[in-house]
């Protein structure tokens, strides 16, 4: 069964005239049609020249992309959203009411942020313009991340509880299929053509690939000590693996199904993420309470180096890029801030007061709307009580 509350939706042109008079060629002493010619076929080049200098001047002027859309990150020990814009860094709005929300993730249309209650056992579903509540259901124990298909049909949860992924219609939020899991599933990433999904399994250490058609496991792939989340290539062959356990992430080829990679990070690493163009891959290296980590690495997932290493907060977490790739979010669970990245620089430009405990965190190209700075919602509490905690990853 589900609750449902509405319903889900959703130059530069420079422009030379040149005119030669006939008095003009005569000082010139050029008064023969050759010359006229010559001088017609110059006075056009230099046109063109000042053209084209001109358009690239133009270009020049144009600087990189204007960064806009809403940043929203999910406050675990808040109980709340914060939705940041974008372009300003700007906490816009608070939403409350989702018990230890742990992940978060925004429709590929931008339409809807969807959430998990790791105590409630639910899936929230809130309209982006309005921030309203428009519908909840049920998952399995102890949900920790959500994902949308890449064509916005398919909510996946998966439940670490209980070892088993919830798929649901992300129209109606009926549930599709419930997937067996190897142990202590938590974060997952789709393929981008949206034939898979891939799991990592903390517990177990491994990734388990799902047919997301037959709803069926199709390979479980060792990788390491305590996989906390993936990422995965643009062309879908590799996904790359955080490893908790050794402070490291590594490359994983899905039609060989084995390692193929890894890099060592300054501190063990939590959420994964891929530039659009597959080029660069960050490292939330968060480190643990007792010993927090306080960078964001940049690997190159070809080579599997570590490119640059950038100072964040304490206890980075979540990780997304906005699609240009200029700018990034990291969520630093230890002094519940959101630091912005530019990636040109590689460097932190601001840092953002968020909720307490910020863990996921996701994109959306939608600016933000003109709705209310703080909101409540209720969502009903599915859990039977024997449920135990996720780890915090």
């Amino acid at each position: 069964m589900f609750v449902r509350h509405g319903s889900l939706r959703r130059p530069l042109f420079l422009t030379v005239l040149v005119m030669m008079t006939a008095f003009s060629l005569t000082a010139c002493g050029q008064n023969s049609p050759v010359a006229d010619s010559a001088a017609s076929s110059g006075a056009t080049a230099a046109a063109q020249s000042d053209e084209s200098a001109a358009t690239d001047e133009g270009k020049e002027s144009q600087g990189p992309t204007a960064i806009e859309g809403t940043v929203w990150v999910a406050n675990e020990d808040g109980d709340s959203l914060s939705g940041i814009d974008a372009a300003t860094g700007a906490v816009v709005t608070t939403v409350s009411g989702i018990e230890s929300p742990h992940n978060v993730q925004v429709s590929p249309d931008g339409g809807t942020v969807w959430a998990v209650s790791g105590h409630a056992n639910a899936l929230v579903a809130l309209d982006a313009a309005t921030y309203e509540l428009l519908g909840t259901a049920p998952t399995g124990a102890s949900p920790a991340h959500v994902v949308v298909s890449p064509d916005g049909e398919q909510v996946l949860v998966t439940n670490s509880g209980d070892d088993t992924l919830s798929v649901y219609d992300a129209a109606s939020l009926e549930l599709r299929a419930t997937v067996d899991l190897s142990a202590g599933p938590h974060g997952l990433r789709p393929t981008p053509d949206g034939t898979a999904v891939v799991v990592a399994n903390t517990t177990a250490g491994t990734v388990d690939v799902v047919d997301t058609d037959t709803y069926e496991v199709t390979a479980t792939i060792p990788v390491g000590d305590s996989p906390p989340q993936v990422a995965v290539a643009p062309d879908g062959r590799y996904a790359y693996v955080s490893l908790a356990g050794s402070s490291s992430v590594v490359k994983v080829d899905l039609v060989e199904k084995r390692v193929t990679g890894s890099v060592s990070v300054p501190s063990p690493p939590v959420q994964l993420y891929l530039t659009e163009d597959g080029t660069r891959l960050l490292s939330a290296d968060q480190g643990t309470e007792d010993a927090p980590g306080s960078t964001v690495s940049v690997i190159d997932p070809g080579a599997m180096t570590v490119e640059a290493t950038i100072p964040a907060g304490s206890g980075p977490h979540g990780v997304v890029i906005e699609p240009t790739g200029q700018r990034a979010w990291v969520t630093n669970l230890y002094d519940d801030t959101v630091s912005v990245i530019d990636l040109s620089t590689d460097e932190t430009i601001t840092t953002v007061p968020v909720g307490k405990k910020p863990n996921g965190v996701s994109y959306s190209p939608e600016p933000p709307a003109p709705g209310p700075a703080t909101t409540s919602i209720s969502v009903p509490n599915y859990a039977t009580g024997a449920e135990g905690d996720h780890a915090e990853h």
